[in-house]
């Protein structure tokens, strides 16, 4: 008999409980379901929210650290550091497939260095162009390349190739034997115009909505210094050199900070004023009759 009442009291617990819970359950998925899309959005426990296309606007700041090709080779080379390049950036982030949020198109202003310079020989002597043995110009570039990226909130990864046309503005020049009328000048044979291949690959911090960018690039150029067969008086007087250039060579190392123009989570301004024109509208099923 005890055994008996022992196990009704055991079944009234347990169905008690079940009850109890099965409560909790319902007051939770009506408390869940009363919530509005708005509200739910921002809470995580409920479901990560998708990555929308969204563009980002920012100035990058760095050091540029310049060398050059040349062909014939010219030994010892060394780089110019430059630590003024500044750009300002457009990028676009959109999904790929539509689906993937893994792409991007970054387009911008560029204001950097290019040039060369040579250490010397153990003799004293080094290698020169002309007799310049260091050079620097300044140059203005818009750059278009794609990007490739990955999140991981709040970092992302990016890698970037893409092209770059621009203008050489100016230059100057140091040497014991050049001609100092070009020490701050272009001389006729030398090109002016800039473009080449630019690439590289670099991490954010996503602070929405602001993001921090650093950033390594390199900048191959395909616009050589020089014309291949120019004359010079004194260092190539016989204008024999067909196969001679001079190709800039750069690495850029820069840090940025980027504005989202818009979300980059969440709903954006024109969902939610689609939404508001369905609810006082209705959809377009309803309102074609």
């Amino acid at each position: 008999m005890k055994k008996i009442l022992f196990i009704i009291l055991s079944l009234l617990v347990l169905g008690s409980e079940a009850y109890a819970q099965k409560g909790k359950h319902k007051q939770r998925d009506s408390v869940y379901y009363a919530l509005p899309d708005e509200f739910l959005d921002t809470v995580k426990v409920f479901g990560k929210q998708k990555i929308n296309n969204y563009s980002l606007l920012g100035v990058n700041y760095g050091v540029t650290f310049s060398n050059t090709y040349f062909s014939p080779s010219k030994h010892n080379r060394g780089y110019v550091v430059n630590p003024n390049f500044i750009s300002v950036q457009y990028t676009y982030f959109m999904k790929m497939f539509d689906q993937l949020p893994m792409f991007a198109v970054v387009v911008g202003a560029d204001m950097g260095n290019e040039g060369y310079t040579f250490k010397q020989f153990e003799d004293g002597s080094s290698n020169h162009v002309d007799g310049a043995t260091w050079c620097s110009m300044k140059v203005f570039e818009v750059p278009a390349m794609a990007q490739i990226h990955v999140d991981f909130d709040p970092f992302k990864l990016m890698v970037n190739v893409g092209v770059y046309g621009g203008w050489r503005q100016s230059i100057e020049r140091r040497g014991p034997n050049m001609d100092q009328n070009y020490a701050t000048s272009f001389k006729p044979y030398e090109n002016q115009l800039d473009y080449g291949l630019m690439g590289g690959a670099g991490f954010a911090i996503m602070l929405d909505p602001i993001e921090i960018h650093f950033n390594a690039l390199v900048r191959w150029g395909w616009s050589s210094f020089y014309e291949p067969d120019y004359p010079d008086p004194v260092f190539h007087p016989y204008n024999t050199y067909y196969y001679r250039y001079a190709y800039p060579l750069d690495i850029i190392a820069s840090v940025g900070v980027h504005f989202q123009i818009e979300k980059r989570r969440g709903k954006t301004k024109s969902q939610l004023k689609k939404e508001a024109k369905a609810i006082v509208y209705g959809t377009p099923s309803n309102t074609s009759r």
